[in-house]
């Protein structure tokens, strides 16, 4: 859940908007809204236990584990008041008010020259565009430099245009986003 935790699916974690319980659960990036780097293990109490038979002593208080920046005050810091945020701005709330808005301005895409899937779920989408002859990739990075070009950052992997949005996006912003995607698109010869 480095991606789907704290709201991006419109619930706290992905896995409880698809009412499955996980065994473990890594968090990260959202943990502090990006500011810092950070991330987390969530366990099972019964997997938790496990680990701590062995452990040691009962003072002994984490998962005896490699790690190297654990703990990290600023990072503590920041996801703490990441979190207070979430929750005092009721940003979780707000994602599932403009979430059906988002996917009917992602999905008037299709039909666009070189759209070949185009998949959402709350404020993450995925958009394919069909691979240019012997240039996989290729038309997924021009498409994303010409957004820059119009004010837009936008993520690509491999044949995928990635979108992510902030929480705090207003509806207008999706609409320019969009349009410029669409008008990227249709630059492409």
């Amino acid at each position: 859940e480095v991606i789907t935790a704290f709201g991006r699916m419109g619930s706290n974690t992905g896995s409880e908007e698809f009412g499955v319980t996980p065994d473990m659960m890594t968090v990260a990036k959202q943990l502090t809204n990006g500011v810092v780097p950070m991330g987390a293990l969530i366990a099972k109490q019964e997997i938790y236990d496990t680990f701590m038979e062995d452990a040691g002593p009962d003072y002994m208080l984490e998962l005896p584990h490699g790690y190297t920046y654990s703990a990290h005050p600023v990072a503590c810091a920041a996801a703490l008041a990441s979190l207070d945020i979430l929750a005092n701005d009721k940003l979780i709330e707000r994602v599932n008010s403009i979430s059906p808005q988002f996917q009917e301005m992602v999905h008037s895409l299709k039909g666009t020259q070189y759209v070949a899937d185009i998949r959402n779920y709350g404020l993450a989408a995925g958009i394919t565009i069909e691979s240019a002859p012997g240039e996989p990739a290729l038309r997924p990075y021009q498409i994303a430099m010409k957004c820059w070009e119009k004010g837009f950052y936008v993520r690509f992997g491999g044949d995928t245009i990635q979108l992510g949005l902030p929480f705090t996006t207003e509806l207008g912003e999706i609409d320019s986003l969009i349009n410029a995607l669409g008008d990227s698109i249709n630059e492409l010869s």
